[in-house]
């Protein structure tokens, strides 16, 4: 068993799990979304970007081309969510949460096709 590949598969299947479980829950309410949870979120899927820098195959560059829509879906995000917190006069509004949601689950996908990729990879391989 390959030490680099189960640390990179964990990693992987952690930031989709990590998405999910974030996404889950009424869109609108602030209290089924938390932002230490999101945090974990973004810090998970970075590091699951900079494990699939290496590769330079083409599933390698498709893999890293998920990830960094990901990526760029959850920095968007915490844009609006730190704006929001921080320097709107309105707040944390549900309008607000659904955008953030929404950018969430949009990096949801992104990290569905690149699990999928992955998986179906491994598969490949084994014939």
């Amino acid at each position: 068993m390959n030490l680099e590949k189960v640390v990179f598969g964990f990693f992987i299947v952690l930031a989709l799990t990590l998405n999910f479980s974030f996404v889950y829950g009424e869109t609108g309410n602030p209290e089924y979304h938390h932002v230490i949870e999101f945090f974990f979120m973004v810090v998970v899927n970075i590091i699951a970007t900079t494990l699939k820098l290496g590769d330079r195959s083409q599933i390698g560059a498709l893999l890293l081309a998920t990830s960094l829509v990901a990526l760029l879906q959850l920095i968007g995000a915490a844009l609006v969510w730190g704006y929001a917190a921080h320097l709107s006069e309105t707040g944390l509004t549900p309008d607000i949460m659904v955008l953030i949601v929404s950018l969430a689950a949009g990096a949801l996908v992104a990290n569905v096709i690149s699990v999928t990729i992955v998986v179906s990879e491994t598969l490949m391989l084994r014939r």
